[in-house]
C-alpha cells in the first residue's frame, strides 16, 4: 500500500467515525424534538423509561466524547499539515471563539425560536469551543504532561462532584460553567444554563490531541491499531471493573428481577457533567470504532459516513433547522397532540425519522464537503 493510500485510509476512518456519531446525534435531537412528552432526566429513571427510549438515548451518549475526542486529534493533524504549534494555537482560539458566538446566536436560536432570547442554552457546541480555546493553551504543554492532565482532569473531575456555590456567591459563575449543571441569572429577561460544564470536555479534547502521534505519517498502521485496541479495551475493562464496585463517580446500580433492568441500570450513566465511567465507555467503543473502520478500509459504507464526518459543522446548523421547520409544520397541520407538545406516539416513529433524514440531508452535505475540499483558498470555510 502507498503512503497515500495509507493517508487516505487513516483519515477516512477518522471522518467515517464523526460522521457516525453526529447520525447517533441526529437520532437524538429527533427524539428531543417529537418525543419532547416524554423527556428523560440524566441519568435516567429505570422504572419509568421504556427499553428502546433507554437504548436510543444511551446510543447517543457516543455522540460528544467521540466528536470532543476526534476534534483534539484533528487539532493535531493540523499541526502537522501546517505550521505546528503556533499555526494550530491560533486556529483553536480563533475557532473556539467562533463555536461560542455560534451557540449564543444560530444556534439557540434553532432551539428555541426567540429573538432576542429569554433563555440561552450552552450546549455541545459551546463546550466543543470553549475546550478548543483551552487547548490552544495546551498545546504549548509537553505531550507527556498534555496526556497526564487530561487523564487526571478526566479521571479525577468526579471528586468535585460535592462542590457547590450559591447563586450570589464570586464563585458561582465560573463553577457553573466548568462543573455544575445549572442557571445564571443575567437579568429579569435573560438566563443561561449551563447544559455542558466544560471541565472534563477540555480533558477529552486535550487526550484526543495527546493521541496525535499515534496517527503521524511515521507511525505504522499496525502500531497504530495496536494502541487503538489496548487503549479501547482498557476503557472498557476500567469501566466494567469501577462499575461493578458501585463506588465512585456515579448513581449505583442495582439488580432487578428483570435482566433487562439490571443491564439498563448498570449502563445508566451520569452525562452532564460527563462521569468518569461515562467517558471510559464512550471512549472505549468510540476508540474501538475507529480501529474497526481504519481496518474497513474504502468500503462503500465507510466513504457515505465519511461525507457527513467531513462537513460537520455544517450539517449540524442543517439538522437543527430542519427539525425545526418541520416540527412548526407538523403544528401547523395536526395541532398539539401531547398535551403542549406536538410529538409522536413512540420511540419506532423516531428512529424511522431518524432513518429517513440522512437520506434527505446527505446531498447539500455532500455539496459542502465537497466545496471545503475545492476552496481551500476561502479560510473561512475552515471555521465550518
Amino acid at each position: 500500500m502507498t503512503d497515500a493510500m495509507t493517508l487516505r485510509k487513516r483519515l477516512l476512518s477518522i471522518d467515517a467515525l464523526r460522521g457516525l456519531v453526529i447520525l447517533f446525534m441526529l437520532l437524538d435531537h429527533v427524539r428531543e424534538t417529537f418525543l419532547l412528552h416524554r423527556q428523560v432526566s440524566d441519568p435516567m429513571s429505570i422504572d419509568s423509561t421504556e427499553p428502546a427510549l433507554f437504548f436510543s438515548r444511551t446510543l447517543a451518549h457516543l455522540c460528544a466524547p467521540v466528536f470532543v475526542l476526534l476534534t483534539g486529534l484533528s487539532a493535531w493533524l493540523y499541526g502537522q499539515k501546517y505550521q505546528g504549534r503556533r499555526d494550530v494555537s491560533a486556529f483553536l482560539f480563533k475557532r473556539g471563539l467562533f463555536l461560542v458566538v455560534l451557540e449564543f446566536t444560530l444556534v439557540n436560536f434553532a432551539w428555541t425560536f426567540q429573538l432576542p432570547p429569554s433563555v440561552i442554552y450552552m450546549q455541545v457546541i459551546w463546550a466543543i469551543g470553549i475546550s478548543m480555546i483551552a487547548l490552544a493553551a495546551l498545546v504549548w504543554l509537553p505531550r507527556a504532561w498534555l496526556i497526564g492532565l487530561a487523564l487526571v482532569i478526566i479521571a479525577g473531575h468526579n471528586l468535585l462532584d460535592g462542590l457547590h456555590f450559591a447563586a450570589g456567591s464570586m464563585l458561582h459563575v465560573p463553577w457553573a460553567i466548568l462543573h455544575e449543571r445549572t442557571w445564571i441569572e443575567v437579568s429579569e429577561n435573560l438566563r443561561l444554563r449551563t447544559t455542558y460544564p466544560v471541565l472534563p470536555w477540555i480533558g477529552v479534547i486535550a487526550l484526543g490531541y495527546g493521541l496525535g502521534p499515534w496517527f503521524a505519517n511515521a507511525t505504522l498502521p499496525a502500531v497504530r491499531q495496536r494502541y487503538l485496541l489496548v487503549a479501547g479495551v482498557g476503557a472498557l475493562v476500567g469501566f466494567g471493573l469501577l462499575r461493578a464496585l458501585n463506588g465512585y463517580g456515579e448513581q449505583p446500580w442495582q439488580a432487578y428481577d428483570s435482566s433487562v433492568l439490571t443491564l439498563m441500570s448498570f449502563f445508566n450513566i451520569t452525562k452532564y457533567p460527563p462521569s468518569l465511567l461515562f467517558l471510559a465507555l464512550t471512549l472505549g467503543i468510540g476508540l474501538l470504532l475507529l480501529l474497526a473502520f481504519e481496518r474497513a478500509g474504502h468500503k462503500r459504507w465507510i466513504g457515505v459516513l465519511a461525507v457527513f464526518g467531513a462537513a460537520p459543522m455544517f450539517f449540524y446548523l442543517l439538522h437543527l433547522y430542519v427539525l425545526k421547520i418541520l416540527y412548526v409544520a407538523c403544528v401547523a397541520l395536526f395541532g398539539l397532540n401531547h398535551g403542549t407538545y406536538f410529538g409522536f406516539d413512540d420511540i419506532g416513529a423516531v428512529w424511522l425519522a431518524a432513518l429517513l433524514l440522512p437520506i434527505a440531508l446527505y446531498l447539500p452535505v455532500r455539496w459542502f464537503a465537497g466545496l471545503k475540499a475545492r476552496r481551500r483558498d476561502l479560510a473561512w470555510l475552515k471555521y465550518l
